[in-house]
């Protein structure tokens, strides 16, 4: 079940600590969209713009990969002023390996975030990136994502009582 650990589990995207991940030689970041950095389906709002805005400033690379459609998509990149991935295929790491070659960036230097184990976890640790769970913004979702948030919980029940024991 280790392949499905998060490096570290968050409460939001907006809480990680940017600053010091740039100065520990991180340089580029994979987001989820949906329930990761906004509701799902809702267009990019001020908080996501301004985040944006913040690590394009600090030096980061930005990137957006997501299953959704590119309708879905190039909207919110479009607005938040980075680059994306529409029907990327998580979890294979494919897509990982390509948003780094646009960023110019190395599993080394590049991180994820995202809210599904599943899917955007799991593809980040096949690609060798560290991995960001954050809590999911809302409970509104799509039935496929509620059943598999079920299927996530005993996973992290085990994930938690690993970090407890280390």
């Amino acid at each position: 079940m280790k392949f499905f650990y998060p490096k570290k589990h968050i409460k939001s995207a907006y809480d990680i600590p940017f600053a010091k991940l740039y100065k520990k030689g991180f340089r580029g970041i994979i987001f989820d969209i949906d329930n990761t950095l906004v509701e799902h389906g809702a267009p990019a709002d001020e908080r996501a713009i301004s985040l944006f805005a913040t690590l394009h400033q600090l030096g980061f690379g930005t990137f957006v990969l997501s299953n959704n459609k590119e309708e879905r998509v190039k909207p919110f990149a479009d607005d938040v002023g980075t680059h994306y991935i529409h029907r990327a295929g998580k979890p294979r790491s494919k897509n990982y390996r390509k948003a780094m070659e646009i960023m110019g960036t190395e599993p080394a230097t590049t991180f994820f975030v995202g809210d599904q184990l599943f899917t955007d976890i799991w593809g980040a640790n096949r690609a060798g990136i560290t991995s960001y769970l954050v809590k999911q913004i809302s409970k509104k979702e799509e039935i496929q994502i509620i059943a598999k948030r079920y299927l996530e919980k005993p996973i992290i029940w085990l994930y938690r009582r690993s970090r407890k024991k280390s």
